[in-house]
């Protein structure tokens, strides 16, 4: 009980005292990028961690999320606060009605699928310019307005609302692999066959796996948007989508810490490498390999084994 309150205790405490110790715009703003990818990579770890489905349309997802908060906000003049939950509540029926369709198909059909689902979004953001300002994107896209005595104008605010935001995140989903719905979805991934034979509706379990993910990629892609103040379709093509996966890959699958160690380290070397940017998948592809080889639980996965060794237990915690 002592080791996982430090685990917690520590980096929760690193995170609330970054702004204050770096002192650096630069850096807090990397921070938050890398918040908001992070939480985006939980949802894409809720589909293929714990129900064994890749969804090539995450990146879309979470675009849909950022444009729609982008478009209450500026175009029609609601509070962050009032289009967020209904972006979410958008992009939830969206991953509904398109898993209604995905969820016909399996493996390596469900990702082409979801693939050809990705570039259809992206096309729609291009040529709706009169919604979405097409290939320009959006931009004047406001703060959060305050709550209270509460204000959002600064970016180390807007740091400590996005910090907030994900530690709800890795909550919501501990939670949810805690509960009777969790256990349903690691049962589906283990065997669609069993979990059938016992009574298991694999179909709406899929199907509630693919919205939880959706809405979670468009709460990253919400706050993304709002933090830059802009958006632009790039950030729904399908090479962020790999950059997600690459990131979960790396920092572990169905593990708790693994969407946040794995993207923070990625996009951290990523930033110190800045001048080597047009190469980053060359770089990002020999690590993927490397870690898939001699880490396949991941970075997060493999640090656990350490720790069990070390503090002489055998299996998983």
């Amino acid at each position: 009980m002592i080791t996982r309150s430090v685990a917690i205790g520590v980096p929760l405490l690193a995170a609330i005292l970054f702004p204050l110790v770096v002192d650096n715009a630069y850096l807090v703003s990397v921070a938050v990028t890398a918040y908001v990818t992070a939480i985006a990579v939980y949802g894409l770890d809720i589909l293929l961690g714990y129900t064994g489905q890749l969804s090539l349309a995450h990146a879309g997802f979470f675009g849909v999320g950022g444009y729609a908060v982008g478009i209450l906000t500026s175009d029609y003049g609601l509070s962050f606060w009032s289009a967020l939950p209904l972006a979410l509540a958008l992009t939830a029926l969206l991953g509904h009605l398109i898993g209604l369709a995905a969820l016909r198909t399996r493996h390596d059909y469900f990702a082409i699928f979801t693939l050809a689902v990705g570039v259809m979004i992206v096309i729609v953001i291009e040529r709706w310019e009169s919604l979405t300002g097409g290939t320009d994107g959006l931009i004047g896209i406001p703060a959060p307005t305050s709550i209270g005595p509460l204000s959002f104008a600064s970016l180390n605010a807007q740091y400590y609302l996005v910090l907030a935001f994900l530690v709800l995140t890795i909550y919501v989903v501990w939670a949810l692999m805690h509960s009777l719905v969790g256990r349903t979805f690691l049962a589906v991934r283990n065997s669609e066959e069993l979990a059938r034979a016992v009574g298991i509706d694999t179909g709406r379990t899929h199907q509630l796996s693919f919205v939880i993910s959706a809405t979670l990629a468009a709460l990253g892609g919400a706050l993304y948007a709002t933090f830059l103040g802009s958006i632009g379709p790039d950030v729904g093509d399908v090479p962020m989508t790999f950059n997600m996966l690459v990131y979960l890959m790396i920092g572990g699958v169905a593990s708790l810490p693994g969407p946040l160690v794995g993207t923070i380290l990625i996009m951290g070397l990523m930033q110190a490498l800045t001048a080597f940017q047009e190469y980053s998948m060359m770089i990002l592809g020999p690590i993927l390999v490397l870690v898939v080889i001699f880490f396949p639980q991941g970075l997060a996965g493999q640090g656990r084994v350490l720790a069990n060794k070390v503090l002489g237990r055998s299996g998983d915690a």
